[in-house]
């Protein structure tokens, strides 16, 4: 049987063999293994400051987009002596796993060898898992929300943050939504931390009623308004890092945008082929994000008084992890 091809890409002082790298893995665009790895190289600065030693759930698309996406939590056996990990728990199943820890850029290369297109770091690093020094805003559009919505609901979001005195990072999601990302103190549990963004996003609904919503149960959500998903602060729940190539047909990408960029910002032109130039001309837009973190002492302190106003916190269905690790 005939050896698969592949090909050596040097990746600072390692070297990552990247097998198949012909093989299709966007078919609308025509676009290849090797274009991904093309890619995550373009935009390494960007990629590693985003996952940098953050446990990281890899969604990996063994045949292409074509096929089926594995969503993995475990390094398997034989990955490289250089390649690091982190242990992370799952208490629901009394169990453990070795999570792809991002130092360097050769391991992003290593993992689009290993077919992963999209890259879901927790909100916490190896120094401690248990306490994120990421908060994580997700304004996440119903089905029938327009993105003029969207655009809308992160005004009111960053003038809240302003008020706070609070520096936000926004990013395309990738798909319909926005988020903002806030570096935070590590002084914090999930739990406090998932509270504080509910805090929030309940003072975003109340200065913009008519298109936000809190409402934890999808089914009873108005399908027109835009959601601000707060439980993306809960434990093990993972969304695509900045510069995420997203596993669609668009290949669209996970982009930093200016907050002055989002009253014009169409997701749809931040592609894996568009997104290579926009990072040689502006550099990372999120360079700055480990500069500064922040306190949420306010937001703990809104969220209770939304407590003893009677405002309940709904219950996470699944507040400790994602699933056992795969």
């Amino acid at each position: 049987m005939a050896a698969s091809p592949s090909t050596q890409v040097e990746v600072g002082e390692f070297d990552v063999r990247v097998s198949n790298p012909g093989r299709i893995y966007f078919p609308d665009l025509g676009l290849t293994k090797l274009d991904l790895v093309n890619y995550y190289l373009s935009v390494g600065d960007g990629i590693v400051r985003a996952l940098r030693e953050r446990p990281c759930m890899l969604h990996r698309f063994p045949d292409g987009l074509a096929g089926e996406k594995v969503h993995q939590k475990r390094v398997p056996h034989g990955a490289p002596p250089w390649l690091e990990t982190v242990r992370v728990t799952f208490p629901r199943y009394n169990r453990h796993a070795d999570e792809l820890c991002v130092t360097k850029l050769a391991d992003v290369i290593w993992a689009v060898q290993m077919s992963t297109v999209e890259f879901h770091p927790w909100n916490s690093r190896r120094a401690d898992t248990e306490c994120p020094d990421e908060w994580r805003i997700d304004l996440d559009p119903m089905p029938d929300c327009p993105f003029d919505r969207v655009r809308r609901v992160a005004g009111v979001a960053h003038e809240v943050l302003d008020e706070l005195g609070i520096t936000g990072y926004p990013k395309t999601s990738g798909g319909r939504g926005l988020h903002v990302y806030v570096r935070i103190k590590p002084d914090w549990g999930f739990a406090d931390v998932r509270r504080a963004a509910l805090a929030f996003a309940r003072e975003v609904e109340r200065r913009a009623p008519d298109d936000v919503t809190t409402t934890w149960w999808r089914k009873d959500r108005d399908p027109e308004k835009l959601f601000v998903d707060y439980n993306q602060n809960a434990r093990d729940h993972t969304i695509a890092s900045a510069y995420s190539v997203r596993g669609v047909a668009e290949a669209t990408v996970s982009t930093p945008v200016d907050w002055s960029e989002i009253p014009e910002v169409d997701p749809r032109e931040f592609t894996i082929r568009t997104v290579p130039e926009r990072f040689a001309r502006l550099g990372d837009l999120h360079a700055t994000i480990d500069d500064r973190a922040h306190s949420l002492a306010t937001l703990l302190d809104w969220a209770d008084r939304d407590e003893r106003e009677g405002l309940p916190d709904p219950d996470d269905p699944d507040p400790d992890d994602g699933g056992q690790p795969a």
